[in-house]
Order: C-alpha cells, then structure tokens, then sequence
C-alpha cells in the first residue's frame, strides 16, 4: 500500500486518539468530550476556523489551501457517537462508561478524520478548501440531518461532501463503493393496540390485545411476500412487543409493539407505510379492538453519486490498488441526509476478520488507520490539485 511517510509517522497519535475516544463513548447528541477533544485537536493543528455547536453537538473545521484559483469546498466527514451497549471486547482500553460502546467504530472514524486534518492543515497541498465535518448522532438521532438544517452546506459553500465507514469481513485497507442507491431508507413504527382488558379466565368479556397484536406481527410479514415486487428490497422488523400488565392471570387493556421497516426506493416505502397502517387498524377492528400507529420515516436511503463515486473508487485503487463494487446494504446511514444535500460519495474500508458492528465483541481494527485517513486526505489533494 503506497502509503505517504508522513502518513506513516501518524498512525501512533492516530491510533492513540482512537483508543482515547474508545475509552469515553457518548451516545447520540452527548458527544460533549468527544467534540470538545476534537475542537481542540483542530485548533492546535492550526485550522482557519473551528466552529462548535452544528447540529447541537457537531463540529466544523475549515482548511485553507495554499492557493484558491478553483473556489472550491470539499467536505470530509466523520461520525462520533458511540452505541447503547455493554463492551465485551477485553481490551485494555475498554469503555470506562457502563452501558455505552464504541460498537460501529466510530472512534476510529474521527480519529482517522482528525489525522487527515492534521495532515492537511500541515502540507496545505491543494488549491481550495476542505471543510472537516465531525457529526454526532449518527446511531439513530439524525445528526446528519440536524448539522444540514443548521445551515453547514451553506454556511461555508460546501460543494462536495465524502464519507466513510469501516466494514468487518472486508480484508483490512481494502475498498468497496457502489454508485446509486446504496444504504437502505430506515423508518421507525410503534403501534399502540387498545382493547378491553380483563381477566384471564373470562376472555370472552375482553377484547384481546394480545390475541390482536400477535395477529398484526404476524400479518406485517405479508407486506414483504405478498404486497413488495419480489425484486424490490424491503424487511420489516418487529423487534419490541410489551403489555400494559405483566400479570399472568390478566389480559392487558393495550398492546405496544415496535420495529423498523428498511427499503431502497420511494415506491417500496410509500407501499410500506400504507400497508403497515392497513393491516394494523384492519386487525384491530377485526378483532374489536382499534390501533394507533406511529410510522416515522427516519433516514432516506443513502445515494452516492455517479461521478464523486467514480472518483472516490480512483482514489481507493490509488491507495489500495482495488476498489471492489460493494453490496446493498439494508442499514441505514444518516450520510445520506449530506448527499441529498450535495454531490458525494461514501466509501467503505475494510476492517479485517472482526466481530461485526453493533456486537459487544466488536473493536475498530488500528491496522485500518493508514488506509482511511490517506483516503479522506487523497480525496482532497487529487480532487484539488495544486496548481489547478
């Protein structure tokens, strides 16, 4: 791997930052010590400007180049939010905070970012801006969408904005990217069944909730073998189902369950709100009770574009030698809030034979370090060119 020396020199602090970050996971928008720790770092690099508070907890570091003929902005972005997870890594730089992880690698995301900063705002080796995005809330609160509503692409003339994620089982340093749709849309249900509670030992003066709702689980699973084109991409997932009694000789007056539908186009999704809502209240009513449903679409589905893809993959193989076509992934990714915003691309980066993402066992590999930061800093030397 034609890895810079000076890139070389890095990767001990890099790896230093990351397992620092690692130690102090904070989850969703409470990435107070993580974007505190990231002004910081940015401001001793010697950024031209270093913003806090974009999209509540973001931060935004600006890069000047040595020259500016092109007007140019690249964004480079990184998420810092870890999970809601008790670690089971064994490592000696475990979390410190019970309950919370860094279970996606977001740690070595931002550290990885920070040392594409660093690097950058040394050498100064292109001719325009790059403008450092360090985004919190990733992991379901939406921070991508929060840090474009304040403004960010705006603000400081974004042009392009490049993204990237670790990926276990893809050798380490290696790539994959796919243009189009690549990460599926993630929406969000709760659907509250209310019935007529009563004892267990006279259901016929009751209307079963339990009886209803388990009907309703079952009956969403249609939606995907008998309403979806079966060459369409769409899973629904119930995932949470709780009483209003715990009693084992009651029937409960409401039922709550919850879960997440994944799709890849507008169709699929407008489909499966409609069909979720139908087959819930008409359950319901069937069985004289009524529903109440919540469907919230969350993150739409993330789409790279077709020239910033291209030029993502040429950078890849540049560090790499390969860039291979990636798979659909049914996950979901707030990036995609960026990329409707602006021309872009995301990228995958191998993290060798680990457990996979969102698992207590799980821990970003430091051997991916070169690859990614030299990733995030060739996309703005090559895409800027000195000179130019």
């Amino acid at each position: 791997m034609p890895i810079k020396n000076r890139f070389a020199e890095m990767q001990a602090d890099i790896t230093a930052w990351r397992r620092d970050i690692h130690q102090h996971p904070e989850i969703l928008f409470e990435t107070r010590r993580t974007s505190a720790l990231v002004a910081d770092k940015l401001r001793e690099f010697g950024c031209d400007e270093v913003v806090e508070g974009i999209g509540r907890t973001g931060v935004v570091g600006v890069i000047k180049g040595r020259t500016d003929a092109s007007g140019k902005v690249i964004g480079l972005r990184a998420d810092m939010d870890a999970l809601p997870i008790h670690e089971e890594t064994g490592v000696d730089y475990a979390s410190k905070t019970d309950g919370a992880m860094h279970a996606c690698g977001h740690d070595g995301h931002t550290a990885m970012l920070l040392g594409a900063a660093r690097y950058l705002a040394e050498t100064r080796n292109f001719d325009g801006t790059a403008v450092v995005i360090f985004q919190p809330a990733e992991e379901g609160g939406g921070g991508g969408r929060e840090m474009c509503d304040d403004g960010m692409m705006d603000r400081w003339g974004i042009d392009e904005v490049y993204g990237m994620h670790n990926w276990p089982g893809m050798p380490v340093g290696t790539f994959s990217i796919r243009p189009g749709v690549f990460f599926a849309a993630t929406d969000l249900l709760k659907i509250e069944f209310e019935g007529l509670g009563g004892h267990a030992a006279k259901p016929q003066e009751t209307v079963d909730t339990t009886l209803m709702a388990a009907h309703a689980v079952t009956a969403l699973q249609s939606i995907v073998s008998r309403n979806a084109d079966p060459i369409e991409r769409i899973v629904v997932s119930i995932t949470a189902f709780e009483t209003s009694s715990k009693a084992f000789n009651v029937i409960p007056q409401k039922v709550q369950i919850m879960g997440t539908v994944r799709t890849m186009s507008p169709e699929m999704r407008d489909l499966a709100e409609k069909r979720v809502t139908e087959i819930c209240e008409g359950t319901a009513t069937m069985f004289g009770g009524a529903a109440r449903v919540d469907y919230n679409r969350n993150y739409p589905a993330m789409v790279n574009h077709d020239e910033q893809t291209a030029f993502a993959a040429d950078v890849a193989r540049s560090i790499s030698g390969q860039c291979d076509e990636a798979a659909l992934v049914m996950g979901g990714e707030d990036f995609a809030f960026m990329l409707e915003e602006r021309p872009g691309a995301y990228i995958l980066v191998g993290n060798g034979d680990t457990a996979m993402v969102h698992h207590p066992k799980y821990n970003f590999n430091d051997e991916a370090i070169p690859a990614g930061f030299s990733w995030w800093a060739e996309i703005v030397e090559q895409r800027l060119p000195a000179g130019s």
